[in-house]
């Protein structure tokens, strides 16, 4: 195999993007093969802009029984990740998954468990992982060299939709479409990075306000408080409709506090753990000594160009993947948390009770309303993800 053939189910606003990307040849070792959306705008879309070569499907089924595709890349909504996942996996196919891995761990827990099954690669598309600055975050936590993490925050509000955006499907922003708002689709990918680099904490509190900036149903506003095993502390606050946003990341250790913000990575480094200073430091007002650095990095950001050539990577040479498929499940673990947490208004201890998640999300589901004043339309999401490709 010289290049993985790759169907891409779903060319809405992400799968589009995919589609062109590949089309241009961003990602040598993959090729285009197939797409397929219920809609048929979309595939007259397709028919128009991707090139001949490409076969053109109704249903996310047809390609994947087709035979023209050695792996799929999943983009639909997201109830329906797991169901394609687990369906081209049983075809032998290698998958790559959208975020979120699903709506409820329940779900998500059946589709690793399919992965355990067979001999595909199963990757997610968590592609601020390939954030340069989130990765030496990630080297310098786990290097151990400034001891234990202490406190956790991370205000992400730099995700600015208006109603335009919640109005350009019928399924977005609803209980029954989406299974969430803010949560569930922007914030994928941070709370993936802040379990990836930090850990996952053992307690959840939240507060989830749902329809709070815009006419939605679910969460467009979100401040949650984290507990870790260790004692360490964490809050995470996010929303759609803060303008100007802020995207800071603060994690402060023993011996090291490190603040990620402006594509840019600080460390204000002690020359003392902390630790030992608070309790062997006479005078009662002084501060440990310390001083601020700019971290150098490799400055790479390949984003999600960088997730699928390693995806093509793993199957064609073994290399790496960015994310595992099955690593998923964390940052939705996450979400689940704090949307429990708020509807029952009360701290959540993990592991998640699934069960009691499913039934209250249910319940969300058959209120769920048919929404008004739907105008579709296919955005572009170039340029969206906090940072630029390099």
């Amino acid at each position: 195999m010289e290049k993985v053939k790759l169907g891409i189910i779903g060319i809405g606003n992400m799968g589009t993007g995919h589609a062109l990307n590949l089309i241009r040849g961003e990602v040598p070792e993959i090729e285009l093969t197939a797409v397929a959306d219920l809609k048929e705008v979309r595939r007259k879309w397709a028919e128009k802009e991707l090139p001949d070569t490409v076969h053109i499907y109704k249903t996310g089924e047809e390609l994947i029984e087709s035979g023209v595709c050695d792996a799929v890349l999943v983009a639909v909504p997201h109830y329906d990740h797991p169901r394609f996942c687990i369906m081209a996996m049983q075809h032998e196919l290698h998958v790559i998954c959208e975020k979120p891995a699903g709506v409820y761990t329940k779900q998500v827990r059946e589709m690793n468990e399919e992965a355990a099954k067979h001999d595909v690669v199963f990757a997610m598309m968590f592609n601020q992982r390939t954030n340069h600055v989130y990765r030496k975050m990630y080297e310098l936590v786990h290097s151990g060299k400034y001891g234990a993490i202490k406190r956790t925050n991370w205000i992400i509000t730099d995700w600015y939709r208006t109603q335009a955006y919640y109005n350009s499907g019928g399924w977005r922003a609803t209980w029954n479409g989406e299974g969430g708002g803010v949560l569930l689709n922007q914030c994928p990918h941070n709370l993936d990075l802040m379990q990836w680099i930090c850990g996952m904490p053992s307690k959840v509190q939240a507060f989830c306000h749902e329809g709070k900036w815009h006419d939605i149903e679910v969460e467009d506003d979100v401040t949650a408080y984290l507990e870790y095993e260790n004692g360490a502390t964490g809050v995470f606050v996010t929303t759609t409709a803060d303008a100007p946003g802020t995207n800071r990341f603060e994690i402060t250790m023993e011996k090291a506090k490190l603040v990620c913000e402006d594509d840019k990575l600080s460390v204000y480094e002690l020359d003392v753990n902390e630790r030992e200073h608070c309790f062997k430091e006479p005078e009662g007002f002084k501060k440990p000594e310390g001083h601020w650095t700019e971290v150098e990095t490799d400055g790479k950001n390949p984003q999600h160009m960088g997730v699928l050539a390693a995806f093509a990577g793993k199957i064609l040479h073994g290399t790496p993947l960015i994310a595992d498929g099955t690593e998923g499940i964390n940052g939705l673990i996450l979400s689940n948390c704090m949307h429990l947490s708020s509807w029952l208004k009360q701290p959540v201890t993990l592991p998640i009770d699934e069960d009691l998640y499913l039934e209250e999300l249910n319940k969300r589901r058959a209120a769920s309303k048919q929404k008004k004043n739907v105008v579709e339309v296919t955005f572009t999401t170039e340029d969206t993800y906090g940072s630029k490709k390099s």
